[in-house]
């Protein structure tokens, strides 16, 4: 009994593991995507770049990159990375490229680009109540900006600039901060790309006043380091103006924000 038992049991596995290895065989394995490989720093920046509710990245960025790179034959991985560290994790090769909402003007020769693809106008933003009608109104102010971008170059030299002497900047390295210190009163402005000023506003349910003069208008850009003699700057700069031709940038645009066309004006002078 015991034996017929046992016959039974290794004929049930037996059978198991034939249907197992039948199911294997017949179902079909995926195409590993054989094309290579593209890592693109980004951060969090909305509507350029964040993580969708799927868990994915998304935003204009992350389409205009997928679509351009899946044009020139590859893949692209999305790499959220320290903001300050940008440069220093292109130049090593960590990275391959910088795609974030990159402002061009003033960094012409630190990389290589690719751009411009876009325009943006950087801003400051108040509270609705406040005082501060102008930029001549930040003079003897404090400020908040996410550390290493235009705004804080601006700031950290107002004599070269022109923009006013604060009484205090304050920058910090997640850009979302920068709106906190806003509402809570511990900043009397902060200043960022309009874009993301107003995405945070309409996430977030809350009201800023955005000055009508801007810092300034500049231009979007995909940085590859100066030591990258690859020429995927060349190819991809030639791809986004296609992109721009044929309409497939102001699609990818226009379902992040109204008028996508008055930011594809790249050929004007963004200054």
């Amino acid at each position: 009994m015991r034996r017929k038992k046992r016959l039974g049991l290794l004929l049930v596995l037996a059978l198991a593991v034939g249907v197992l290895s039948g199911c294997a065989t017949e179902t079909p394995e995926q195409d590993e995507d054989a094309r290579p490989l593209i890592v693109v720093g980004v951060d969090s920046y909305p509507p350029y770049t964040y993580i969708g509710a799927d868990g994915l990245p998304t935003g204009i960025d992350v389409e205009l990159a997928a679509e351009a790179f899946g044009r020139m034959g590859y893949r692209v991985e999305y790499r959220f990375i320290d903001w300050a560290d940008k440069k220093e994790l292109v130049e090593s090769g960590e990275i391959d490229c910088i795609w974030c909402s990159f402002t061009m003007d003033g960094r012409e020769e630190d990389y290589r680009w690719a751009g411009p693809y876009m325009l943006s106008r950087q801003v400051v933003a108040v509270m609705p109540d406040s005082d501060i009608e102008t930029l001549a109104d930040l003079a003897d102010r404090t400020l908040a900006v996410q550390a290493t971008t235009k705004p804080e170059e601006l700031f950290l030299h107002p004599e070269e600039s022109g923009v006013p002497e604060l009484r205090a900047l304050i920058s910090l390295q997640n850009r979302e901060l920068i709106y906190p210190f806003l509402s809570k009163g511990y900043a009397d402005a902060v200043a960022a790309h309009e874009t993301s000023i107003l995405q945070y506003m309409a996430d977030y349910g809350v009201n800023y006043r955005i000055l009508d003069e801007p810092l300034l208008t500049v231009g979007l850009g995909a940085a590859f380091a100066k030591n990258d003699t690859r020429g995927l700057e060349q190819e991809l700069d030639r791809v986004l103006a296609e992109m721009r031709g044929d309409g497939t940038a102001a699609e990818i645009i226009g379902a992040y924000l109204p008028d996508a066309e008055r930011y594809l004006e790249v050929d004007a002078d963004a200054d």
